[in-house]
């Protein structure tokens, strides 16, 4: 096989395109054998197998720069600069990283997990080339979904300013996540599917050549007649207004193609678009026909295309989605919003019973924040789906325009907690720290997908402001469904096991599941802690607090989320503002680092989220025995 003679890019340039075609199927061979086993991003690697080869075998990394935005799509380049041995380790714990990973290879020039970030940082790279007189090469490979988010349109606002030598791939497949949506997708496919333009340009670019080279009003002349063209019919005008120069569009599977379209960029001085097309899933006929659900997952059975599942209770996101549409039938004000995950945040049957209550922005968290806050403005309940570490890109809009105003804004954040193997760039943990800190927030998390039907019901009926309902990436517990809904009232906890002398502040499932554990453990010890499920994060229940003071309890605090500035340090703070010091409290949380992939169990085994570690705290609570003299 070729693969196996391939360590590094520069074994890509002793091969003809023969060979490189045989070396894409065999990469789409090994990505479809490996990953049915490890699960991760199929669809998004199997549609740039040629385009990774290409961009390879062409420039020449790490001296030259590849920023892959987001990295979904850097799984051809990790195999081709030596990782294709740790395959079998992807995403799994002390593995392969799911994204571009700067402390796996020197090839990894650029990290995120998030997307659109990848034109700000070419150019960012390319001012710093030119600022210390290196002449590398700077390419940016962005997808027509993160070319959607307004962080890429700032970025190339700026690189048409200042005309910086760079190259931008724009890989057309029509996706994000989910199917694209939005203007600039509507143009992008017109340019894609406009055929006229491309043989027309052929023509009058066949007839220029023919056209004898007799001075320079001529060439000008030639030159304005193709920018005439290029207005007449559309294509890449856009772009070129922008101040770059567009190539395309360009079939991404056809490598004669790409490398002929790479020579001409080359020659160009100043910032370059290449428009290629490719098929998302391309060359595995389930990811082809399904790219949406094929866009990441977990292991599967290639001959059937069947996901492995674990059968079991439904996910909250799930019983989220259910809600929402229960809810909705009786309530006409309430819409949902989603940034480009209608199936991820679980929306899609709202979406299809309710078509014109759903709200696709695309790749747009900060346009989506804001919208939510005039639609809740002019009386409508804006539902704003969205996953935890998404939704800190709209931190300043939720600040300015949904808090500060006070608006009826229900906030349903999705993957609360650790994700898993998506790891540190998805990892749920911090909005608990930079959302209660903000005036007019209500926080809550539930106990099982029973209490998060009751939080909806709370979240809609709620008219005092903006409100948050915050749930894990996980299956329920399987009990049952209460009927009807009803409100819980605000800042209220619950006691679900009775104690005395220690009390455990536990929020989420999770982290009562866990409570229940270190109380089981904590029996031969002959201590009884107490067990609360403190549901609201904002407000706290103070009225409870104040009990268990008076009541000599000494406190431990459970939450998967920052331990600074989280859960645990609101109940630090009640007790400091009113000058009551007597009392002990234990914050348990994350610690003040970024958690990498990895299994959710193996990642609180990291932290210290263990039954183990509470049961050590609680005994460390215990009044110390005097002495003898």
């Amino acid at each position: 096989m070729l693969l196996n003679q391939i360590d590094s890019p520069a074994d890509l340039k002793k091969l003809t395109i023969p060979q490189l075609e045989t070396l894409a199927k065999e990469i789409r061979g090994f990505l479809i054998e490996t990953l049915s086993k490890t699960g991760g991003h199929l669809a998004p690697n199997l549609g740039v197998v040629e385009l990774t080869l290409a961009l390879h075998a062409f420039f020449d990394s790490p001296r030259d720069k590849f920023i892959f935005d987001v990295g979904h799509q850097s799984y051809v380049h990790k195999i081709l600069t030596g990782r294709k041995n740790r395959f079998d380790t992807l995403r799994k714990y002390k593995g392969l990283c799911g994204f571009v990973k700067m402390s796996e290879s020197e090839h990894d020039v650029w990290e995120a997990g998030h997307s659109s970030t990848s034109l700000s940082a070419a150019m960012g790279m390319a001012v710093a080339r030119d600022l210390k007189g290196e002449n590398n090469k700077i390419v940016a490979i962005i997808g027509d979904g993160a070319l959607t988010g307004g962080m890429a349109l700032e970025a190339m606002n700026h690189i048409g300013h200042e005309r910086k030598n760079m190259t931008v791939i724009l890989n057309d497949n029509e996706m994000s996540i989910a199917p694209n949506v939005g203007a600039l997708h509507n143009y992008l496919t017109k340019i894609r599917t406009d055929k006229h333009y491309a043989k027309a340009k052929e023509e009058v670019e066949h007839l220029l050549k023919k056209i004898p080279a007799i001075g320079g009003t001529l060439a000008k002349t030639a030159e304005r007649v193709k920018d005439s063209l290029k207005y007449l019919l559309v294509s890449g005008v856009w772009f070129e207004e922008l101040g770059f120069k567009y190539f395309g569009p360009v079939d991404g599977h056809n490598l004669t193609q790409l490398f002929e379209t790479l020579k001409q960029a080359e020659k160009v001085s100043g910032p370059v678009l290449i428009h290629i097309i490719t098929v998302k899933g391309k060359g595995y006929q389930p990811a082809e026909a399904d790219s949406h659900t094929w866009h990441g997952g977990g292991p599967y059975k290639i001959e059937s295309g069947q996901f492995v599942k674990v059968v079991g209770p439904p996910m909250y996101t799930e019983v989220f989605g259910k809600t929402l549409i229960e809810l909705a039938e009786k309530d006409d004000r309430i819409v949902a919003v989603t940034p480009a995950m209608p199936g991820g945040s679980g929306l899609l049957p709202f979406a299809a019973k309710f078509p014109e209550r759903m709200i696709d922005v695309g790749i747009a968290e900060q346009h989506a924040a804001t919208l939510c806050a005039a639609l809740a403005l002019d009386g409508m309940k804006p539902v704003f789906a969205v996953y935890s570490t998404f939704m800190q890109r709209a931190y300043d809009q939720i600040v300015h325009d949904i808090c500060r105003q006070n608006t009826n804004v229900v906030f349903a954040i999705d993957r609360a907690g650790f994700v898993g193997a998506d790891g540190e760039t998805h990892q749920g943990v911090y909005d608990i720290a930079f959302m209660r800190s903000i005036p007019n927030m209500v926080m809550m998390m539930p106990k099982d997908e029973n209490e998060l039907r009751h939080m909806m019901k709370t979240a809609i009926d709620y008219d005092e402001g903006p409100i948050a309902v915050r749930y894990p990436r996980l299956n329920g517990t399987g009990v049952k469904m209460d009927e009807p809904m009803k409100p819980i009232p605000i800042g209220t906890w619950e006691t679900v096991r009775d104690g005395e002398g220690f009390a455990i502040l536990a929020a989420g499932a999770p982290m009562l599941e866990l409570a229940a554990g270190a109380a089981e453990l904590l029996k031969t010890e002959g201590i009884q802690p107490r067990i609360v499920n403190a549901r609201f994060l904002k407000p706290l229940d103070e009225n409870m607090l104040m009990e268990l003071y008076e009541g000599g309890y000494s406190l431990l605090t459970l939450e998967e989320g920052a331990v600074r500035g989280g859960f645990g340090s609101a109940v630090l703070e009640f007790f400091a503002e009113r000058d009551l010091y007597g009392v002990k409290v234990k914050p348990i949380g994350i610690p003040d680092y970024f958690v990498e992939h990895g299994s959710p169990k193996e990642q609180r085994q990291e932290v210290g989220l263990t039954a183990e570690r509470v049961v050590a705290e609680l005994k460390a609570m215990l009044p110390r025995k005097r002495q003898r003299a």
